[in-house]
């Protein structure tokens, strides 16, 4: 019999450490240079978002988080007569505690749940055509995205210096691309297998 309390404390745990990875996202970030929250924003929706997302909310209530254990500090910055923003650096205890987590060989995580391969598993249960319909659909979209990250890497004219945030950036890229790359020949392979045969 599964002992609930220790369930939810499992659950609540993997949860609670899954957020926190926020914390290192944003040391990360700025690791490289000083940001305000707007722009830190801003790289989760740019740099970062093919591997991991955080709202708006979470990463100002993280941002709290962390300059109440001194991981970072900010000063206000004005702009024109009235707006003020604030600037965020990390510290040196930030740091450290960031380079710790950089160096930590991470066990590999549990299999990303995803809706589109649960529905496949079920889908000898569907018309042939609509199969095929549904598969050549995600097929589309893993195109598109696909083309939308093969525009990112045009920013780069050749292979960025190793010691360089660009080269990290580049490498993260190119593993996007190829599994891209790589859903696109599975769904196509899927695709011929349905249509062999028809529909017996």
């Amino acid at each position: 019999m599964v002992n609930v309390a220790s369930a939810l404390s499992l659950e609540y745990g993997t949860r609670s450490e899954s957020l926190r990875t926020l914390k290192y996202a944003i040391l990360g970030l700025l690791n490289q240079r000083n940001m305000s929250g707007y722009e830190l924003t801003q790289q989760f929706e740019s740099a970062l978002c093919e591997f991991w997302n955080a709202k708006h909310s979470q990463i100002y209530s993280e941002l709290k988080k962390l300059t109440d254990e001194q991981m970072i500090c900010y000063e206000i910055e004005i702009s024109g007569n009235v707006l003020e923003k604030k600037v965020y650096s990390i510290t040196e205890t930030g740091k450290a505690d960031f380079m710790n987590w950089l160096r930590k060989d991470e066990p590999m995580g549990a299999t990303s749940k995803d809706v589109f391969r649960l529905r496949l598993f079920f889908s000898n249960k569907l018309d042939q055509e609509v199969r095929i319909e549904l598969l050549n659909s995600q097929l589309m979209q893993h195109r598109l995205r696909l083309m939308h990250l093969k525009n990112n890497q045009t920013k780069f004219n050749k292979v960025p210096q190793k010691d360089s945030d660009e080269f990290s950036d580049y490498l993260v890229l190119l593993g996007a691309i190829m599994r891209e790359e790589m859903s696109c020949e599975w769904l196509k392979q899927c695709i011929e297998l349905c249509q062999e045969g028809g529909n017996t």
